[in-house]
């Protein structure tokens, strides 16, 4: 049975999936890595990320199921594009296929008051975190989602309004993908409403094992 990756987003650390995957069916083939443990050390930037991502998935005997939330989603829709061979199905969460600039901009204004004990429940430290933001404002997917042949499931919550209307973007440039909006739910999906989206993933993975 293929490997499910459950890839978290920059706000949070593998630990956000666990009411998720309590709710799941087969756990036993799930992994959830910190970003920040498979940086090994390296410079927080998104290329250092992202090669130490393909790296780790790599190392993984056989095709995987990648599921990614934000910046999980960003790293998994890239790695997706990359090794076309490898993704036997790709879960998008929320998931920008282009990093919006302005949004982005007002993050870092809020990010830069923020006490450095804000960002101890956060995948990088303060740092870091700006750091790697810094590398990624320019990171734009739009005409290569179009090359993503794998079985794609693209979820949102209602709420999410940064992240909605990239959701259907996704899901009208890629070919062979599902959009699913999940009502009373706003961005970090796995934490807000973990029941509706085990039950999403369950029957998703029972449809393409």
């Amino acid at each position: 049975m293929a490997t499910k990756i459950l890839i978290h987003g920059s706000g949070h650390k593998a630990a956000s999936w666990n009411k998720t995957i309590s709710h799941m069916t087969d756990k036993e083939d799930i992994v959830c890595p910190n970003l920040s443990s498979i940086l090994e050390g390296k410079t927080a930037s998104y290329e250092n990320l992202y090669s130490s991502f393909v790296k780790y998935c790599n190392e993984i005997d056989g095709q995987i199921h990648l599921c990614g939330l934000s910046l999980g989603g960003i790293l998994t829709l890239n790695y997706a594009m990359d090794f076309p061979h490898k993704v036997k199905t790709l879960v998008l969460i929320g998931t920008p296929y282009k990093i919006p600039k302005v949004a982005f901009r007002f993050q870092n204004i809020i990010f830069r008051f923020l006490p450095k004990t804000i960002f101890e429940t956060m995948a990088f430290d303060k740092k870091d975190t700006f750091a790697l933001g810094n590398t990624m404002k320019n990171l734009d997917f739009s005409d290569n989602v179009k090359s993503i042949q794998c079985p794609t499931l693209i979820l949102c919550g209602k709420k999410d309004g940064a992240n909605i209307k990239s959701a259907y973007y996704l899901s009208q440039n890629i070919k062979n993908s599902e959009l699913k909006i999940i009502e009373n739910t706003g961005h970090v999906v796995n934490e807000e409403n973990p029941k509706a989206l085990a039950k999403i993933l369950n029957e998703y993975y029972l449809q393409n094992p």
